[in-house]
C-alpha cells in the first residue's frame, strides 16, 4: 500500500477525538461535544470505507 495515500485524521483531529473519548469515559461530555464525537466517528467510518475501496482497486489492478 505504499503507492497511494490513505485517508487519515490529522494529528489535531486525532487529539480532539482522544479528548472527547476521555471526556465520555469520565461522563463529562456535553451534548454538543457528543455530537462532535459522533461526527468524527462517522468521518472515521467514511475514511475506512474509502481506504478499503482504494485497497481493493489496487488489488484488482495488480491482478489485471
Amino acid at each position: 500500500m505504499d503507492h497511494f495515500t490513505l485517508f487519515t485524521f490529522t494529528d489535531e483531529l486525532g487529539e480532539r477525538l482522544q479528548t472527547l473519548l476521555d471526556k465520555k469515559k469520565s461522563d463529562t461530555l456535553t451534548s454538543t461535544e457528543n455530537l462532535e464525537l459522533e461526527a468524527i466517528a462517522e468521518l472515521g467510518e467514511i475514511f475506512s470505507y474509502i481506504n478499503a475501496a482504494i485497497a481493493m482497486q489496487s488489488i484488482v489492478e495488480v491482478h489485471l
